[in-house]
């Protein structure tokens, strides 16, 4: 497995070693901060990367010049950064290659019960990916000033497009598409190629797109990053769908659909609260083939540990993905009663930050489900809580949105297999079921995330 940032057609081709998961990063490995004779370093408190997958690992120490010199020996008073620079996508686009076919630990790291990739771990790696990217874009190479901060604001769309193998090569390509005053979008891709051995070119698997905000490191407050400037017809055309999103968020955050919503879906809340209420006033007469909301849910929690850290200090997001997906497998596998098939997360809100020593609760539920004979569609949601019981208090720090379907072997096998109807038992659960439903509905028709 390598990992390269150098641009297409470029002769240059800096290689960043993955260390192995056995050894520590900093072993045998002067630095412009050791003594003269290279014998002494100051350790980042048990660097966070020795506890994540061997591909976040990589990522993280790539970003190591940055972060060591702001965190290890931050310059007094060191000014931001002056002057906004122009950059093209190809400066910040980086590669993953995944050697699996060769490197049998990497493989058993990854292999998950259908000899396919973890999806959680992919979601770790993709998150770690997209922020060193966000890091070389908004980098200044100027050691004056101080770095900006980016953190994980939301996952817009990830889809997977066929199975993953995690017996054949796998590449992930990435590269800022999209810049805002203090927002960064990132495009990932995961491609393959279809068989082990073929000669055709490698085909997308999973693609994803991730948005970052940039703070200032001393205020906290948001700060301005660096311009973009697309070259070529594609990476113009990915300008103006980003462009396009972001403005759609703006209006919804704006509440611009708000008067919509209430004064054109009386009848669609009715419709869906109807079923539910006779399962609340006369369970004996309700409809067979529906549950409600409330009882398809599952939760677990956690205390968050030191290891779970990212750069900063706070808990990664990629860890919080990867718990996230985790619950909404296992609540599509209860709910179906069949091993499930991954198909896309469809949105992610990042809202605060998690520390370590949270008390973190993972809430899911099946919030509704598309009833289709050839592909039937579970859709969950996974809402991530920080519990304070010292305050009596919980606040959500995540949304998280998956979609799941059965996997077409298991469905085979099953003679007269059915997914339940999902109806909620309040107004608030309706709203909140009409509300993804329209979300989902206005993200495929203008093409976003495809």
């Amino acid at each position: 497995m390598d990992l390269n940032s150098s641009p297409p057609n470029s002769n240059s081709n800096t290689a960043i070693p993955v260390v192995s998961t056995f050894s520590s990063p900093f072993e045998n490995r002067p630095s412009a901060q050791d003594g003269p004779n290279g014998s002494t370093r100051k350790p980042i408190s048990l660097w966070p990367g020795m506890y994540q997958s061997p591909v976040t690992n990589a990522l993280w120490e790539a970003r190591s010049k940055i972060f060591e010199r702001f965190f290890l020996d931050p310059p007094k008073d060191a000014p931001p950064q002056s002057e906004l620079l122009n950059k093209t996508p190809a400066q910040s686009r980086t590669t993953i290659l995944y050697n699996f076919s060769s490197d049998y630990i990497l493989r058993e790291q990854y292999r998950d019960p259908w000899n396919e990739v973890r999806i959680g771990k992919l979601l770790e790696d993709l998150d770690a990916l997209a922020g060193t990217i966000s890091v070389k874009h908004c980098s200044d190479d100027d050691n004056t000033t101080r770095p900006l901060l980016l953190v994980t604001a939301s996952v817009d769309k990830i889809v997977l497009k066929k199975p993953i193998s995690v017996d054949i090569d796998l590449k992930i390509v990435g590269a800022v598409i999209w810049v805002g005053r203090s927002s960064i979008e990132i495009q990932l891709e995961v491609t393959q190629s279809s068989k082990e051995g073929s000669d055709n070119s490698d085909s997308v698997a999973l693609s994803a797109n991730f948005i970052f905000v940039a703070r200032d490191s001393k205020t906290g407050k948001a700060a301005p990053v660096n311009r973009i400037s697309p070259e070529t017809e594609r990476e113009k055309l990915l300008f103006e769908e980003a462009e396009a999103r972001n403005n759609l968020r703006k209006r919804k955050r704006g509440g611009g659909d708000k008067r919509e919503f209430e004064n054109g879906e009386v009848n669609r809340l009715e419709t869906l609260l109807a079923e539910g209420r006779i399962f609340c006033d006369m369970p004996a007469l309700a409809d067979r083939d529906s549950i409600l909301l409330r009882d398809t849910s599952l939760e677990n929690s956690l205390i968050c540990q030191p290891q779970q850290r990212n750069i900063h200090g706070r808990i990664f997001g990629g860890f919080l993905m990867h718990r996230a997906f985790e619950l909404a497998f296992s609540t599509a596998y209860a709910f179906a009663g069949l091993v499930p098939y991954f198909l896309e997360v469809d949105h992610v809100d990042f809202l605060r930050p998690v520390d370590v020593g949270d008390f973190l609760r993972f809430k899911s539920c099946v919030l509704y489900t598309e009833v289709n004979p050839d592909q039937p569609l579970i859709n969950i949601e996974v809402v991530a809580h920080v519990t304070r019981p010292e305050l009596r208090s919980c606040e959500v720090s995540n949304t998280f949105y998956f979609t799941f379907t059965v996997r077409p072997e298991a469905k085979a096998k099953k003679n007269g297999f059915r997914i339940l109807n999902v109806v909620p038992a309040t107004e608030e659960e309706a709203r909140h079921i009409v509300d993804r439903m329209d979300s989902q509905a206005l993200l495929s028709t203008r093409g976003f995330g495809k």
